[in-house]
This record gives C-alpha cells, sequence and structure tokens, in this order.
C-alpha cells in the first residue's frame, strides 16, 4: 500500500481497513505507526488496481489537508497541523472515497475537496473537545490546550472550522445545507453530554444519541458527501447515508470498549473511567441487577486519581460480564450497518464496505 507525505518529510498509511492489510490507532506517530504496535492480517484482499486507487486519491486528500490547514502566520499553522499532522486513522476521508464509487466517475478536485471538509471539521472538533475533557495527550502526542492553552486550541479550532467552510462553499449550497445540519448535530450532541441525561431519562438512551449526534452524524456526511460528488442515484445515497451513521456509531462504541480493555491506543487505558466519562460498558454495569456487580460500581464511583487503583478497576471491569454484552451490542450494530448495503451494486467498493464493518468492530477485539 502506497504511503503518502506530510510536510514534514514523514509518511502516514491513509488507508486503515482490511483492504489494506493494516490498521491505525489514535496512537500513532507521526510516520503512521504506533511505536512496538504489530501489523495485523487480515482475510479481504482487494484487487491491486482499485488499491492503487485509493491510496492514489487519499494521498491527494492527505496533501491537501495539510495545504488547507496552513496559515498566514507560521505559529497558526503550526498549531493548526499539530493533530493532522500526528496522523490519524482518516476513516472519513476513507468513507468518502469508497462512496465515490457508487455513481458516475467523480471529480477529482470535488472529491478531495469534500474529503478535506469532513476530516477538517474532525480535526477541529478534537481541538474543542481536550478543551473540555481537559486532555494532555492526543494521538500520542500533548495535546494542543497543553502545549498552548486552553485559548489559542480553542481559536486553533475555530480556525479550522472556518477553512471547512470555505472548502465546503465551493462545492454548492447542497453541500452547504448537509455541513450545516450536521455541525447542528455536534455541537448538540456535545451539549447534551456535557449536561448528562436529564432527570428520569434512561442514561444508556441519552448516551447512544450522543453518540449518534457526536460521531455517527459526521460519518454519515463523509459517506453522502462520497455519493454527492459522484451524483449516485438518490437510493444509492439513502443507503449509504443509513450505513454512516450506523457504522460510525459501531466506530464510537468500538472506542469506548478499547479504554477498558486495550493497552495500545494514544491515551492511557481508563483515561474515560477516571474522568466519569460514561461508556457502553460502565452503563451496562450501572443498569446490571447483579448483586455481584454491586461492589465494581461503589469503585467506579470512587476516586481513581491513583493509577494503582484505577488499574484495579479496569482489571475487575476487563472480567465482569459487561464486556462481552458491549461486544455483542456492538456486533449487533455492525450487522445493521452491513443491511443498508443490500440495494448498492456489487463491486470491490460494496466489498470494502462490508469489510469494514468487520473490521470496526474487530478494532475493540
Amino acid at each position: 500500500m502506497a504511503t503518502t507525505s506530510q510536510q514534514d518529510g514523514s509518511t502516514v498509511e491513509p488507508v486503515v481497513w482490511k483492504m489494506a492489510g493494516s490498521r491505525q490507532d489514535d496512537g500513532q506517530t507521526s510516520t503512521g505507526r504506533s511505536p512496538g504496535r504489530k501489523r495485523r492480517t487480515v482475510s479481504y484482499s482487494a484487487s491491486s488496481e482499485f488499491t492503487d486507487l485509493v491510496s492514489a486519491k487519499l494521498a491527494l486528500i492527505e496533501d491537501e489537508l495539510g495545504r488547507q490547514a496552513g496559515a498566514d502566520t507560521p505559529f497558526v499553522a503550526e498549531a493548526a497541523n499539530h493533530i493532522i499532522s500526528a496522523g490519524g486513522k482518516r476513516f472519513r476521508p476513507l468513507l468518502v472515497v469508497l462512496c465515490s464509487q457508487f455513481g458516475h466517475e467523480a471529480d477529482e478536485a470535488d472529491l478531495v475537496r469534500a474529503a478535506v471538509v469532513v476530516e477538517l471539521t474532525h480535526v477541529a472538533s478534537l481541538y474543542h473537545d481536550d478543551v473540555m475533557d481537559e486532555a494532555s495527550k492526543r494521538r500520542g502526542a500533548p495535546s494542543a490546550n497543553l502545549r498552548w492553552g486552553n485559548s489559542v486550541a480553542i481559536m486553533v479550532g475555530d480556525y479550522l472550522f472556518s477553512k471547512a467552510s470555505l472548502a465546503v462553499a465551493e462545492l454548492g449550497v447542497d453541500f452547504v445545507r448537509l455541513q450545516a445540519r450536521t455541525f447542528s448535530r455536534l455541537v448538540q450532541g456535545q451539549i447534551a453530554e456535557t449536561r448528562g441525561p436529564s432527570q428520569g431519562e434512561d442514561p444508556l438512551a441519552h448516551y447512544l444519541k450522543v453518540v449518534a449526534d457526536k460521531t455517527g452524524s459526521l460519518i454519515a456526511t463523509s459517506a453522502v458527501f462520497g455519493a454527492m460528488v459522484s451524483h449516485a442515484s438518490a437510493e444509492n445515497v439513502t443507503a449509504l447515508e443509513q450505513f454512516g451513521e450506523d457504522i460510525g456509531e459501531v466506530f464510537q462504541l468500538a472506542d469506548d470498549l478499547i479504554d477498558v480493555t486495550s493497552t495500545a491506543t494514544g491515551k492511557t487505558p481508563g483515561t474515560d473511567l477516571r474522568e466519569k466519562v460514561p461508556t457502553l460498558p460502565t452503563l451496562l454495569l450501572r443498569a446490571s441487577g447483579d448483586p455481584a456487580d454491586a461492589e465494581l460500581k461503589k469503585m467506579l464511583d470512587a476516586d481513581l486519581s491513583d493509577d494503582a487503583v484505577l488499574a484495579d478497576v479496569l482489571e475487575q471491569l476487563r472480567a465482569n460480564h459487561v464486556i462481552e454484552e458491549a461486544r455483542a451490542e456492538i456486533q449487533r450494530r455492525a450487522d445493521r450497518a452491513r443491511t443498508h448495503l443490500a440495494p448498492l451494486p456489487d463491486g470491490e467498493a460494496k466489498q470494502a464496505l462490508d469489510a469494514l464493518c468487520d473490521e470496526v468492530v474487530s478494532r475493540s477485539s
């Protein structure tokens, strides 16, 4: 698989799904791979022609992403590229590329622009998320708010949002409308997460709505943007939007599990536990009526600032029945996402999206 060059001369492996034979995590370095992380052997193998096509498009997107994050001053350019140059899964641009295969041949400039819009929007939201979460690490590197302070991090996020807005305006009013609707959902999801469930509201249902708005919405838009730039049929656009929404939720729920089960991501295992961030496994535990879970529930509410205490809670949670329940729920939703692919024409792009359902789930295995 071809790699793409970044402005600092390092490379990032852009395709992170089964076709590529490897994947990235948020813990990757600027070389696109986490230190000591083994490459994953996978079962799906695309033709070299299709692989080269996708890789070439992603290479163009990567170059344009760095260019769009440029600025009039070196400082703003450095800060705006801070998260971008640290690598990333590029999951949203990948969906744009794959979903552009279900219509006519897309104009290359429009395809690249659409992918850059969704990735800039995603990256901009990470700057704001890290401020709100008081995060100290992002993709294995110091977060922007830790390095330059909250005010700079917020303004850099705003700057990237403005760059996304400029880019989407060149695609036309339909793209602008969808981008605005998506941004509205992103913000409402963040507010709902910050406020928490209202009195009497089911915490798990509230959380799943937050996941849909904060993560599912932009991933669905990525799929639709791909379909739109290729002038896909209305039926295909609808199928891809539904697929994107569901696979986006699966993507986030898998991350929930990774926070508990993995030791090879970009953030310290148990970060969400320590910060009392609700996730699928902890919400399932809190909803459990099993008396044997009572002690672990109490531990979740205790002070987890001590590393040893956190490690003990992680060990017990990893052995709890809710982990398998969470995996089953993630698999169920991935299977539902796959059903939306049925009306799409057969071909390597459809096979790739089908394989993506398995790859997203396997991240949490």
